[in-house]
């Protein structure tokens, strides 16, 4: 019997189209649980929509709406949103869903009753946007701790819960369960930031707006936003408060995990464990509080201008190239970056060239080699052992990255062993094997192993990106793999064939098109937009204090040729320094390059690169360098390596 599992997203706030950033969290939960699916685990996979609010009701009447009719709309656009991007949810739950609102009344009468909630008066500090009160002491720079907007003074009759009574209990919770709050920097912030230095009690009702679950002993009140949401958690299951819960509820809760963004955090881990706890419900095992995804080095936002929706994304790119890039890009812990500029390089580089062309390239030469019969004939030598250990190895790399949660971290991984298939084949030269009649079993058997290594990495893959991974095995004529046959090397069909005409799957981009049509989509959205303007940008330039001149005996003095990095690592006694080894030619050079910044390792390998090879070598943090690999870098010392703009052999002279 399969050993339950249970995830759910924040529930999205109905208040307007989510952009890509709040999309991004679907595609993590979704990734997750079609792994956790993949381990074998029966997973249930929530989300949904929050829809009540004075921000709701603000918004409908300037549409001259009903709130029920304004968030119908937009519950209706988000869950197209969630299709769209291809996430397989198990329930997609709605706050004015009617069993929703009624076990919340019985929640918020049962806390009542047994003297947690009780009435008062509320006067101090509050954002509409967020629904919140806040003391002076918590505001910076006098505005909104969350949203940095403007706060207004605001007093009314409302009913509180007394948070501090299970302050002590909650703090015992979190040392105890040290993995219960993840990152660990979310855990440090609730502690040092609201839990030590006392909680005071929480608004959970409002009287100067109608749009929410009535309070059903006190008609005028409604009940506030974070009591209402979060329950959604548990609603969906048959809770009931005396105790008799559906037997769903008894199935998945405790929840495995709360994917949630790192803003709302505190409501997930303060708020949340301590309504549980006077309910004497047990507490979540894990809250995860993912970083932001940043357009450029600032926050999504309408009034800036700079939100890039989902659905735009995907008509540019397509399902696939998206998902990739919001779970590649974005770090565990800091925030990840999208712009249209790096959209581009990674899907020319990563999808287009590392995997794309990689699939293109063996399913070509098995169909111009032997009509496309892919067979083992066992001739086998170093090269094939290397790869097989990569392909095998890589399984138990990947779940021990998800069983962190460190998606980026699994894709890189998975990717890593694309990389060393594409230099297996420059290590095997098939195109050299075919010229030589006697090596025909072992140009065969090479194909066979890039067959098999691709299958094993497209299994892996099938949880990021589910629609490639389809294509992959369609064009290979192979199948999904379990978990635990990707623990053996060599069962694909010895005598299958792959298709005959290969279909690309990630087409190269030219950034200047890509952006024309950017600038299209932007303009017919906004048709003021196009109009032209009386002064033109002017395009970034960077002007350096001039060197004294050279003669050209000077430069020919110096040697420039093109590099692969094949391996690279981290320089362990310093912040700054990475350490590549570099094929030159027939040669390999170790560089050591102050670039760890902006690359990592793994991004490294596999790169043509510009090297000045004739340096005289250096000891830089206790590592021999022999030369140096070219990088453009910006007066705030923002870097990018100098690469070839085709692809040419390592060991290409540059003049």
């Amino acid at each position: 019997m399969s050993k339950p599992y249970y995830l759910t997203t924040a529930i999205a706030y109905t208040s307007g189209k989510p952009h890509i950033g709040n999309t991004y969290e679907v595609v993590l939960a979704d990734a997750i649980t079609r792994f956790k699916r993949k381990e074998g685990y029966d997973v249930r996979f929530q989300t949904g929509t929050d829809e009540h609010g004075q921000k709701i009701e603000l918004k409908a009447q300037e549409a001259g709406i009903t709130p029920k009719a304004f968030v119908d709309n937009v519950a209706g656009e988000i869950k197209t949103i969630w299709d769209l991007m291809n996430t397989s949810y198990d329930k997609f739950v709605r706050t004015t869903d009617d069993y929703h609102e009624k076990t919340v009344q019985k929640i918020f009468k049962k806390l009542y009753d047994q003297g947690d909630i009780y009435k008062g008066y509320y006067e101090g500090l509050y954002c509409t946007p967020c629904e919140s009160f806040f003391t002076e002491s918590q505001l910076v720079d006098g505005k909104c701790p969350d949203c940095g907007r403007p706060v207004g003074h605001a007093k009314e009759e409302a009913y509180f819960f007394k948070m501090s009574k299970y302050a002590d209990r909650l703090m015992k919770h979190i040392e105890d369960h040290p993995d219960f709050i993840q990152p660990e920097s979310r855990k440090n912030e609730m502690i040092n930031n609201f839990l030590k230095p006392g909680l005071q009690d929480l608004c959970v009702s409002r009287t100067s707006f109608s749009w929410g679950i009535p309070v059903d002993f006190d008609p005028k009140h409604v009940i506030y936003v974070w009591l209402d949401a979060l329950s959604n958690y548990i609603t969906t299951m048959g809770f009931d408060v005396d105790g008799n819960h559906d037997e769903m509820f008894r199935k998945y809760w405790p929840a495995d995990v709360h994917i949630i963004g790192k803003d709302i955090v505190r409501f997930h881990t303060i708020y949340w464990p301590i309504f549980l706890m006077a309910l004497g419900v047990p507490l979540p095992k894990k809250v995860f509080g993912h970083p932001w995804l940043l357009v450029g080095s600032g926050k999504m936002s309408k009034s800036k201008g700079n939100v890039i929706y989902a659905d735009n994304l995907v008509n540019l790119f397509g399902v696939d190239a998206v998902r990739y890039f919001v779970l590649h890009e974005m770090p565990y812990e800091n925030d990840g970056v999208i712009t249209w500029e790096l959209l581009v390089e990674r899907i020319n580089s990563d999808l287009a060239n590392t995997l794309g062309n990689l699939v293109n390239r063996t399913i070509s030469m098995s169909n111009k080699y032997f009509g496309g019969i892919v067979t083992d004939c066992g001739d086998h030598d170093s090269f094939d052992k290397e790869l097989m250990d990569t392909a095998l190895d890589t399984k138990t790399k990947v779940i021990k990255k998800m069983s962190q949660l460190r998606v980026a971290d699994a894709i890189t991984e998975i990717f890593n062993l694309f990389k060393r298939c594409n230099k297996y084949i420059d290590e095997t030269t098939p195109w050299l094997l075919a010229k030589d009649p006697e090596k025909k079993d072992r140009l065969s058997t090479v194909l066979y192993n890039l067959v098999e290594s691709i299958t094993i990495g497209a299994s892996l893959l099938v949880p990021f990106m589910p629609d490639t991974a389809a294509k992959i095995f369609a064009q290979l004529n192979s199948r999904e793999r379990t978990m635990d046959e990707l623990e053996m090397f060599g069962l694909y069909e010895h005598g299958s064939k792959v298709v005959e005409k290969p279909e690309i799957l990630f087409a190269r981009l030219d950034l200047n098109e890509v952006m024309d049509k950017v600038d299209a989509l932007y303009a017919a959205k906004n048709p003021a937009s196009a109009e032209p303007e009386d002064t033109e940008e002017a395009e970034e330039v960077v002007d350096l204090d001039a060197k004294p001149e050279i003669s050209i005996d000077d430069f020919d003095g110096m040697q420039f040729q093109i590099g692969e990095v094949i391996a690279c690592e981290a320089v362990k006694k310093s912040k700054k320094l990475l350490c590549s080894q570099v094929k030159i030619g027939s040669q390999v050079r170790q560089i050591v390059s102050g670039i760890k910044k902006y690359y990592t390792p793994e991004e490294m390998v596999g790169k043509k690169v510009m090297v000045l090879v004739n340096l005289k070598p250096a000891t830089l943090a206790g590592v021999k360098s022999e030369g140096m690999i070219l990088c453009a870098v910006k007066p705030d010392g923002e870097l990018c390596l100098m690469t070839p703009e085709k692809d040419m052999p390592a060991g290409t002279e540059i003049s």
